[in-house]
């Protein structure tokens, strides 16, 4: 199995939206895309990907694709997991990776920064919302 290959910092949280069982392969559609996360879509780096809390059900082998609808857009794929709607995932070691190479491709906003000290949580960045990204925008007249 492959090995991260980047700094072992930092979590992206991650949820599923819905399980799609499929003859051919598994899929597993989460909230998070390649615009927070963009290194397994560059050159298929590998993130362990864990549960937050252990779901109910069979485990499965999943892909993990994200709502942009590229072919790029995955976390990761072939994860035994076992997975229902709504569940909290873990893509480990995304460290600095993630924000600071985190885009608003396809419109999307970038996620929030939680820095965690023992028992104490930071924000560190707030969430972007949709009005800000189009705040600057003009219309053609």
């Amino acid at each position: 199995m492959p090995r991260p290959n980047c700094s072992n910092a930092g979590v992206l949280l991650i949820r599923i939206e819905y399980p799609k069982p499929g003859a051919a392969r598994n899929l597993a559609v989460v909230d998070a895309a390649m615009n927070g996360l963009i290194r397994p879509a560059l050159y298929r780096a590998w993130h362990d990907i864990v549960a937050v809390r252990n779901s109910v059900g069979p485990g499965a082998v999943y892909d993990m694709v994200g709502p942009v609808c590229e072919s790029a857009d995955f976390p990761g794929k072939e994860r035994e997991l076992a997975v229902n709607e709504g569940d909290l995932l873990a893509v480990m070691s995304a460290g600095a990776y993630a924000m600071c190479m985190s885009s608003n491709y396809n419109s999307r906003p970038r996620a929030a920064e939680v820095m965690v000290g023992g028992e104490k949580t930071h924000l560190i960045r707030e969430r972007e919302r949709a009005e800000a990204l189009f705040a600057l925008e003009h219309l053609l007249r």
